[in-house]
């Protein structure tokens, strides 16, 4: 297992990764027509290549014998609450395909997008599912507590989503 920070040339790896993470992990809450409109505009290709060479973003992939099984995916806040600003820190994703979970790798992507993540004076975000009750419990056990909340568009339906937060250091 090796985690390595993405390229700008891994931004195809990272979107099919951030998709396939998604379906996996979310696919069965949605109806199929809210999922595939999700799916159709959520991880664009240029984006993601722009955001990688843009360096206010950055990910990190996790890679068994070669081959992507998860990724972790910050940069600039972008929540809906009144006190976050762009300036502040957000983990915008993380995800590993349920085959390889266990043994503390998500746990790991977290740490490396944290340490970039963290730097003094700013404040870290993440917004996470309501009902992804061993999430809040990983982040809450790093300091991240819940703040606000808003709701997330999957097509038509929409999720209840905390927002998380941690003190600047």
């Amino acid at each position: 297992m090796t985690i390595r920070r993405a390229t700008a040339e891994d931004a195809a790896l990272l979107c099919d990764l951030a998709e396939r993470t998604f379906v996996e992990t979310f696919g069965h809450l949605y109806p199929p027509e809210d999922l595939a409109a999700y799916l159709a505009t959520a991880y664009p290709l240029e984006l993601q290549r722009q955001q990688l060479q843009s360096g206010d973003y950055a990910a990190w992939l996790l890679e068994v014998q070669g081959e992507a099984v998860g990724f972790a995916f910050a940069g600039p806040c972008g929540l809906p609450h009144p006190q976050a600003t762009a300036a502040d820190g957000e983990l915008k994703r993380l995800y590993v395909l349920r085959d390889h979970q266990g043994g503390g790798r998500g746990g790991q992507l977290f740490e490396a997008a944290l340490q970039w993540l963290q730097t003094p004076g700013r404040t870290l975000w993440i917004g996470v599912w309501s009902e992804n009750f061993g999430a809040q419990r990983f982040y809450a056990r790093h300091g991240f507590e819940q703040v606000g909340g808003y709701e997330f568009p999957v097509g038509n339906t929409r999720d209840k989503e905390f927002i998380l937060r941690r003190a600047a250091v």
